[in-house]
């Protein structure tokens, strides 16, 4: 069957949907940024939406990530520890004089390396998803530790770690990497073939594989995505804090999954968009923000995360038994 026959039969988001839960996000998000500023005097000062953008920059990249994987209805528990991990490589790869470019593409590299790892465990040895994800976020939170011997690598490069501290046009740099990052990832998962594939093997894996999609190639491509855009922030999270540290990111799989959850990607795969996570991650960025700054509890904060994937799960539920 050819190609194209193929590129028709795969399912496509519903793009009137895509739109309304986009600009419901963004009506959320500027919501809580008024009523932030109505409740605090901090809120709107330069400082602090430079601090939120590059709180919510590196959430989002990992956002974007998670989301080409759980569109093909599975799951990435690896990125947290693929950002402490490639912290870590970049670091030590400055630490042994190796030029700045040369240390970012081999970085870069072991993204897809890993990314790859987790393709290979999940079609050629039959593993799923979460037990093979778990299973990298482990190891490579203990293979950083033996690196550094349980210590951090300090980053002496000017160029690399001032580069996290600059804005561009009045903007912090960290956030046009969400836009480097967002454009080709809407291209790739809205106007091409292979965004149509990954749509198709969520919605019927043995479907699309009859259709002629090369199923196995579209795991191994989702897998590669998320994890050389978790190696991207690693670089980026070791840019603004000057050092290599395998345990840093603890827990930031979890935000990438909510802010993925909260943008309207379905956990149980077939349905995404690339600017419904940015939103998710900047939504999560926001209430973060605004409860540090009204000295709420740090534990409401993951209490309010958690409420909100149930009952944005429970809806997603509710639309899937409504569309059978």
């Amino acid at each position: 069957m050819s190609v194209e026959t193929t590129t028709e039969s795969a399912p496509a988001p519903k793009k009137g949907t895509n739109i309304l839960l986009g600009l419901t996000l963004l009506g959320l998000l500027l919501f809580l940024w008024l009523l932030l500023g109505l409740s605090t005097n901090a809120f709107w000062s330069p400082n602090n939406i430079s601090n939120l953008l590059r709180q919510g920059a590196m959430t989002a990249i990992l956002a974007v990530g998670q989301t080409f994987v759980i569109i093909t209805a599975g799951i990435d528990l690896s990125v947290g520890a693929i950002v402490g991990f490639t912290s870590v490589i970049v670091a030590w790869l400055l630490q042994a004089g190796v030029p700045l470019w040369a240390a970012i593409i081999l970085t870069l590299l072991m993204g897809v390396a890993i990314g790859a790892f987790h393709g290979f465990g999940i079609v050629r040895m039959g593993l799923p998803p979460f037990i093979i994800t778990l299973a990298t976020l482990t190891s490579l939170r203990g293979i950083g530790l033996l690196i550094t011997n349980g210590s951090t690598i300090s980053i002496n490069h000017e160029g690399f770690t001032n580069f996290s501290r600059t804005d561009f046009l009045g903007v912090p740099s960290l956030f046009w990497m969400v836009i480097l990052v967002a454009i080709p990832a809407f291209v790739f998962l809205h106007l091409s073939r292979w965004g149509r594939y990954l749509f198709a093997v969520g919605s019927n894996a043995e479907a699309a594989r009859l259709s002629g999609v090369n199923v196995n190639r579209t795991i191994y491509l989702a897998y590669i995505l998320s994890a050389t855009c978790a190696a991207f922030v690693g670089l980026l999270l070791a840019s603004r804090i000057g050092i290599g540290n395998a345990t840093q990111a603890e827990g930031w799989e979890l935000q990438a999954i909510a802010s993925s959850v909260i943008g309207g990607t379905s956990l149980f795969g077939a349905v995404g968009s690339v600017h419904g996570p940015l939103l998710g991650a900047f939504i999560l960025a926001t209430i973060n923000n605004g409860a540090n700054l009204l000295n709420v509890n740090s534990f409401w904060q993951r209490i309010i995360t958690g409420l909100l994937i149930i009952v944005i799960v429970y809806f997603d539920q509710l639309r899937r038994r409504g569309s059978r």
